[in-house]
């Protein structure tokens, strides 16, 4: 393994290749909760396609695993290494190569993040609508994750938005995928075939995004229920009412306590109504118009009074930009209050108060404590799971996901599948789906390099290795 160290060494020079204690504990995990960090045989950081390329060749003929990196903020193990891997961490590429206006299209590196992004787009009066809820995180890293958040209820998740990738297969060649153009019927669609395989198939050195119009104007209504069957029986009125709201989410009354408390907000909802309130809906709206945006807030507001709310409260502005800050911090409030776990299944929206209800029954079944909030507009539920005991822990989750695939859903919403929810994927996905994608991983990538031990299980290299894994 020494060959190989040296090799990186020579290919993007010694002070981008780390190795032993060298490595950064950064680079050693992701923000799962659960998972040990483990220090790999070497971090290296290329900084072109052409480095890529190298690395990648040199890896494929040593047969040595390769799991790509972004800025880390996964939650799943996506990028948490393995003892004998590289890690190729992307942060050195990380410009935006291209503004293309005529074409509301962008060209970047992978390591650029989203707020590099949304700064380099703002003089334009352009933006990437794509906002998974963490700033700092990467455009390759959505593109592993095909990443969601909270604007995905009225601008889809990162599929959406990618139309094209410059990719490297294992083996070193390099392919571009679709490109400034947003329609083709011309063979296999490898640019959505890439996106969501969480560094399994290619790492991908380019990124083609959409662009969006940037609007100045928005607004923040939030309407406290009763209960959460309320707050979900509201939500396909509020989408077909034609306001087209940007954010709709649900915020459990345990978890905009817990947000409202850590971010020091005030949202001015009296005692008495916080006390009696089960969840909330928040609704963000945006409009190019100010005085159009005014007439979609007092219809939504309406609407909402009329479909149960204990009141409805239009937010200052400043309240109302706090709040869905402190709703992208959820995470790292409930890591704070001692999580052991985050859930961020997908249901059918119609389906969420009685998926919601069926985890609150195995919540007590199996001794767990469970608060959340979640993307209620396009189903996905954030939990955060309070359970120590480790095998507890994961017979209830194996259920949670399993009442998830019953309904009509899925095991990970936005975050993926990672080293963390594998074995529930592959205990619960049709096993026909499941070969099938390991075929075309094969094609991809014949040796087993990329992300073994992640997403489909250990990998199998052609030498007989099995590439479990980390513990």
């Amino acid at each position: 393994m020494s060959d190989i160290v040296e090799q990186l060494a020579q290919m993007v020079g010694p002070e981008w290749v780390a190795t032993g204690d060298a490595i950064a504990d950064d680079d050693t995990h992701d923000e799962a909760l659960t998972g040990a960090p483990v220090r790999p045989l070497a971090v290296v950081r290329p900084g072109s396609t052409e480095e890529v390329r190298s690395i990648l060749a040199a890896a494929d003929a040593q047969r040595v695993p390769v799991i790509a990196r972004g800025t880390g903020t996964g939650l799943s193990g996506g990028a948490r290494p393995a003892p004998d891997a590289l890690v190729v961490a992307f942060d050195r590429m990380d410009r935006v190569l291209e503004i293309d206006t005529a074409n509301h299209v962008a060209v970047v590196q992978p390591g650029v993040t989203l707020s590099a992004l949304d700064d380099a787009l703002a003089p334009h009066g352009l933006v990437y609508p794509v906002y998974p809820g963490e700033l700092s995180a990467s455009i390759g890293g959505n593109v592993a994750t095909n990443a969601g958040g909270m604007r995905a209820v009225r601008y889809g998740v990162t599929r959406h938005h990618v139309l094209g990738l410059e990719l490297v297969l294992a083996g070193g060649a390099v392919l571009r995928t679709g490109g400034k153009y947003v329609k083709s019927a011309s063979g296999y669609d490898l640019t959505q075939l890439v996106i969501g395989s969480e560094g399994t198939l290619a790492l991908v050195t380019e990124v083609t995004v959409k662009l969006v119009p940037r609007l100045p104007h928005t607004a923040t209504v939030l309407a406290p229920f009763a209960s959460l069957e309320a707050v979900t029986a509201a939500v396909p009125p509020v989408v077909a009412g034609g306001a087209a709201p940007l954010i709709l989410e649900y915020i459990d009354s345990l978890v905009m306590a817990a947000i409202t408390a850590a971010a020091g907000i005030d949202l001015g909802v009296p005692a008495a109504v916080r006390e009696s309130t089960a969840a909330y809906l928040v609704v963000v709206l945006e409009n190019a118009h100010a005085d159009r945006l005014d007439a979609d807030v007092e219809a939504v507001a309406d609407q909402l009074a009329g479909l149960g709310a204990t009141d409805v409260y239009v937010l200052p502005p400043t309240a109302g930009a706090d709040l869905i800050k402190a709703r992208e911090r959820a995470f790292f409030v409930g890591r704070a209050a001692g999580a052991h776990d985050i859930v961020d299944t997908v249901v059918p929206r119609a389906a969420i108060a009685s998926f919601l209800a069926a985890v609150g029954v195995l919540a007590d079944r199996h001794g767990a404590f469970v608060s959340g909030c979640g993307h209620v507009g396009d189903g996905n539920v954030h939990l955060s799971v309070f359970q120590p005991d480790h095998e507890r822990r994961a017979s209830f989750l194996r259920e949670v996901f399993a009442a998830a695939v019953d309904a009509g859903g899925a095991v990970s919403g936005e975050h993926g599948i990672g080293t963390e929810k594998m074995a529930y994927f592959l205990a619960l996905e049709d096993p026909v789906k499941l070969d099938l994608m390991r075929r075309i991983k094969a094609a991809f990538d014949p040796h087993g390099i990329l992300g073994p031990g992640r997403l489909l299980g250990p990998g199998l290299v052609d030498d007989g290795r099995q590439i479990e894994p980390p513990a």
